[in-house]
């Protein structure tokens, strides 16, 4: 099946055609029929699965051939963190751009100058973090009286991270009767309240189980002794492939970071504590591969997609299985092959145990020590070190001169 099959017009085919994008992935194919008719959808499939792509493309074609009025768009799509607002408005810009509609990121972190001024200059569709929309609403900068189309990206991931209340507070301010398409890798708890609440007679896909392992990753346990771990963790990253790192601590994070690219392979972190600044140049600096790796918090686990992970490295292994999934949703994404490797310590082995098993992921599990020939096959041909960074040489001291006493207290 083509998307034109599915109703889309031959325009955005071309769109698609030239990102080299021909063939639907299941959660499109299944959606789009519905979501392009106007009918309110509630989409489930696990990370990668084309999700961003099912809903901005409805968006999109439904909109098209008419412009909104400055500070009031006609999209809203909301979404748990900067890293996946930004992705999806890069998604989103081409469909939007081939429409004639402007595409708009409001986001925190960053100065809102910019954003208040491209909302006066006209935004048709808002990709945004609740917590920075509710302000520029606050400050009259925008309204939501003319949305006709809203969407939640990664909702449960919104309850997760307690922007519920302020999504509900959003909606309540879009004209009742407006389209309404909720995706999510779940759709139990609270975020089964808020489509009762919001979404009218529903089109519910279910593309995979609710915390489907990827079948196309491998997984494996290292046991290894604390005094190892490090330079463990070391030559699993010396290799070539491109690596996500997972920490439970944003200082980890930054240390293990320090670390590598001190012994000659080149990482960025990636947590709550960088400016937005930062976090988009450490991000860019792995995607354009002038780092091999990234290491991250779980901030990361979601919204974040760079083409061509190989490895995700749970460092520090995660507490529950949903969120082994969503870091281990960084790579085998779309079909592609990947890797998962968890390090444990002795210690750690039977809460490693209990969380793969509910995860229903199959590991290969053994215990090894630095040089082990089972990292070896998983690290594979050894990328050559990088010369870390020279330390900026400190200025010469020179003794202070003292002033005569006549000028001391001039």
């Amino acid at each position: 099946m083509t998307f034109a099959d599915l109703g889309v017009p031959a325009e955005y085919c071309r769109t698609l055609a030239g990102q080299s994008i021909t063939e639907p992935f299941p959660i499109q194919t299944s959606t789009l029929p519905d979501s392009l008719s106007g009918r309110d959808v509630l989409g489930r499939g696990r990370t990668g699965s084309g999700k961003t792509l099912a809903f901005c493309l409805p968006v999109a074609i439904r909109l098209s051939g008419r412009r909104g009025t400055p500070g009031a768009p006609r999209a809203m799509i909301l979404v748990p963190t900067r890293e996946l607002a930004a992705q999806v408005a890069d998604t989103m810009r081409p469909l939007a751009k081939t429409a004639g509609l402007r595409v708009v990121t409001v986001l925190g972190g960053v100065s809102q100058g910019p954003q208040v001024s491209a909302l006066r200059a006209g935004a048709d569709i808002v990709v945004a973090t609740p917590g920075r929309l509710e302000d520029l609403i606050a400050q009259r900068h925008c309204r939501l009286d003319a949305v006709e189309i809203s969407v939640l990206d990664e909702a449960d991931h919104l309850a997760d991270l307690g922007f519920l209340p302020a999504s509900k507070r959003l909606l309540d301010q879009t004209p009742k009767g407006g389209q309404r398409l909720l995706f999510s890798a779940t759709l139990d708890g609270a975020v089964g309240v808020l489509v009762k609440r919001y979404l009218v007679n529903p089109v519910t896909h279910h593309v995979d189980a609710a915390s489907a392992p990827v079948p196309s990753m491998t997984h494996h346990v290292l046991t290894v002794d604390e005094s190892d771990k490090q330079q463990i963790v070391r030559e699993l990253v010396s290799g070539h492939q491109r690596t996500v790192a997972f920490t439970r601590t944003k200082h980890a994070a930054k240390k293990l970071a320090r670390q590598l690219t001190a012994a000659g392979i080149p990482a960025a972190d990636l947590h709550g504590n960088l400016s937005q600044g930062a976090r988009q140049r450490n991000l860019a600096a792995f995607g354009d591969g002038s780092v091999r790796v990234l290491v991250a918090t779980d901030i990361a686990a979601r919204g974040i997609h760079v083409d061509g992970i190989d490895l995700v490295l749970h460092v520090d292994p995660p507490a529950e299985h949903k969120t082994y999934l969503h870091r281990c949703g960084r790579t085998a994404r779309a079909g592609a092959a990947g890797m998962a490797v968890t390090v444990g310590t002795h210690g750690q082995r039977r809460e490693i145990q209990r969380m793969i098993r509910r995860a229903d992921v199959f590991p290969t599990t053994i215990s090894v020590t630095p040089g082990h020939e089972a990292i070896r096959s998983i690290v594979g041909p050894v990328a050559p070190k990088v010369a870390a960074p020279a330390a900026r040489p400190e200025a010469p001291a020179h003794p202070r001169r003292r002033r005569p006493a006549h000028r001391r207290h001039a």
